[in-house]
């Protein structure tokens, strides 16, 4: 009886090539772990490396310090990345699938009108203009419901994965008496499942990742979602070295970068896992298909 190699030369290197790779991937992600423990001297002697010469806290410390902002800007981003994630998939579902369906006598006509806004902007005034007039200002809101105004790219990702759906199973329901909802949400919401968790990666990194909204839009500074605060911080500490330049203690602001990296990328390192498995499929077929 003839026993199979379980590894060949050929398998071993290929795996060899990936974990290299991979390391090389996960080294910066380590860098920045290490050096937001780092003191600012020692970053300023060393540079940033994997073995500072004197380790400290007083990043985390200026970020979660008495009086800190930063855990209720984290809930504030948090809520507004939950909700305006939810509606803005669930809005571009609702037009992805209009346009799919073959029954939509102008869809074709919408397909375009969506096209065009992804080759020309209205511009910045207009949108502050209509974010004021629907009441989004200095609100929860503001920071949400401009987000709402989908992207066409998630929706042509949507729209080309409905059409790839044999329609034998619309006009099958249909035969069986379903409505148009029903058949919208109970038969081919489940199936799009991949494409809904591509986009919805999609559009929690652009909620989580937003300060803008708040800068143009929102002046009270309760309602500032964690990266506007940091980016305050940021700002104060940057001020704060050119007035004690050539004094015995300097603010940690390159420490200060690096942990306000490690904790706003937390919540969208621990999202990806979940939706890994949906993620590459809902790219490729909702690309290719339509």
């Amino acid at each position: 009886m003839r026993v199979e190699k379980r590894f060949s030369l050929g398998s071993i290197l290929i795996h060899g090539a990936i974990a290299l790779f991979s390391l090389f991937c996960i080294l910066p992600f380590i860098l920045v772990f290490i050096t937001s423990f780092a003191s600012e001297r020692s970053i300023a002697l060393r540079g940033y490396t994997f073995f500072p010469a004197e380790w400290s806290l007083e990043a985390y410390q200026m970020i979660f310090g008495q009086n800190s902002t930063v855990l209720r800007g984290y809930g504030i981003s948090v809520l507004i990345t939950s909700l305006g994630t939810f509606l803005a998939v669930t809005i571009t579902y609702c037009a992805g699938y209009a346009v799919a369906n073959k029954l939509c006598k102008y869809r074709n006509g919408l397909s375009l009108y969506f096209f065009v806004t992804m080759v020309f902007s209205a511009g910045l005034v207009p949108w502050y203009m209509v974010s004021r007039t629907i009441g989004a200002y200095n609100n929860i809101w503001a920071l949400i419901v401009p987000g709402l105004i989908f992207s066409p790219y998630n929706l042509f990702l949507v729209r080309n994965f409905i059409k790839g759906i044999p329609d034998t199973l619309n006009e099958s329901a249909r035969m069986d008496g379903a409505g148009e909802i029903l058949i919208a949400f109970r038969i081919y919401l489940p199936l799009c499942l991949p494409v809904l968790a591509t986009v919805a990666l999609f559009y929690a990194i652009g909620y989580w990742n937003n300060y803008f909204n708040a800068v143009m839009l929102v002046n009270d500074t309760k309602i500032h979602p964690l990266q506007m605060l940091l980016f305050n911080i940021q700002s104060t500490i940057t001020g704060m070295n050119r007035m004690v330049s050539g004094a015995v203690v300097t603010p940690p602001r390159e420490s200060f970068k690096m942990a306000a990296s490690i904790i706003t990328m937390g919540p969208i390192v621990l999202l990806y896992p979940f939706l890994q498995r949906y993620f590459v499929k809902g790219v490729i077929v909702g690309a290719i298909k339509g």
